[in-house]
């Protein structure tokens, strides 16, 4: 490359970084931004064409753990339906709203993505019920929420991980809910507004196409949705995605940082207390109806074996385990679990048929 044209392309990169610069401070003044950043575990230089939320975005979303998310459950296993969600499509839904919420509160937009995107990467195959099962053999017990980070901090990369920022892996450790009441300021007072923003976006997306899945499954019917979802949230899934998100913008107004706009000396995110009670009876709802009868359904039961099957089955053959994962702990637990964990729901389905012929076959119709 000539003199001049890298004279150029420096001068491209210094406008890009100074442009990168401008936009930062123009965000509230409540915003985390690149200045506040704790920085990462292994210093790293910084990039001139990209933020440092931007290239832990780009980390994540180049990782075999993002890849699979796409043959990961959200609930329902392994469904014949082309459209229902899936691990994959939750995670993009779930950074759409979190940008929504993050641009119009002029908050950083970055962040929320890259945590966004790496939230739910240690989820198991067969979703919550491929957890709970995990929790239950593994001795150290399992949250998908910590195998997430452990798979940016560790299992990425051959076990070199992906050094992301403090504020990230924050983010994706603290996203995960209780059940019941989980909009308590006391929950989140430790949290970037970024991290809150994507904690509550998870909630908003997963209840939002979880009901058309119910629906699609003919578990419900719009109909058996709780009154005051139908008449305050809406009966479409886009009114009531457009009303949650709008009631949160709103409520959460002060976390812009204008003068005229700061109304309390700790802002956080938030809904109105209206939209917060008819959200926690439809969670509440959803637990009853869905969630937790998914789990004593031929296919919940099933899923709960196969997942057992192959960490007893690993657990004795811990040599077929690659070797990159094995060199990682020194715990057989903790070795099987991040194996396990790392399947795609058809090929923990593809692997227990080989270990016990007949198993999946009825389950699924002889699809397999």
């Amino acid at each position: 490359m000539s003199k001049e044209k890298i004279k150029n392309l420096n001068e491209i990169i210094r406008e890009i970084s100074n442009q990168n610069s401008k936009n930062e401070k123009l965000l509230s003044p409540l915003a985390m931004t690149t200045e506040k950043s704790k920085g990462r575990l292994n210093h790293e230089e910084s990039n001139n064409l990209r933020s440092p939320y931007q290239i832990d975005r780009d980390r994540i979303i180049h990782t075999n753990a993002f890849r699979r998310l796409k043959h990961k459950s959200q609930v329902f296993i392994a469904p014949l339906g082309d459209h229902y969600v899936t691990r994959l499509t939750h995670t993009i839904e779930v950074s759409q709203i979190g940008r929504t919420i993050a641009r119009a509160l002029n908050l950083n937009e970055d962040l929320v993505e890259a945590t966004s995107l790496g939230h739910d990467l240690g989820h198991s195959p067969f979703g919550h019920i491929g957890e709970s099962i995990l929790n239950e053999l593994n001795s150290e017990g399992f949250h998908h929420s910590k195998q997430s980070v452990r798979i940016v901090e560790i299992l990425e990369k051959n076990g070199s991980g992906l050094n992301l920022t403090f504020e990230v892996i924050d983010g994706i450790k603290h996203h995960s809910k209780p059940q019941g009441d989980y909009m308590k300021p006391e929950l989140v007072k430790n949290l970037s507004l970024e991290a809150q923003i994507v904690r509550l976006s998870d909630s908003i997306a997963y209840l939002a196409h979880d009901i058309n899945d119910a629906i699609r499954a003919k578990m419900i019917t719009n109909n058996d949705l709780p009154e005051r979802t139908k008449k305050h949230l809406g009966l479409k899934h886009s009114e009531r995605l457009n009303n949650i998100i709008t009631d949160v913008i709103i409520s959460s107004w002060d976390c812009r940082g204008n003068i005229s706009s700061n109304k309390t000396n700790n802002p956080w995110i938030r809904m109105s207390p209206k939209v917060t009670e008819i959200i926690t009876d439809l969670r509440n709802f959803m637990f009853e109806k869905i969630y937790l009868p998914i789990g004593i359904t031929k296919e919940g039961k099933i899923s709960k074996e196969i997942v057992k099957i192959l960490f007893d089955y690993y657990i004795k053959n811990i040599h077929l385990v690659p070797n990159y994962i094995k060199s990682l702990s020194n715990s057989s637990d903790r070795i099987v679990t991040d194996y396990v964990c790392g399947m795609t729901d058809l090929f923990a389905l593809r692997t227990a048929e080989e270990l016990k012929p007949g198993l999946t076959t009825n389950m699924f119709d002889g699809r397999l």
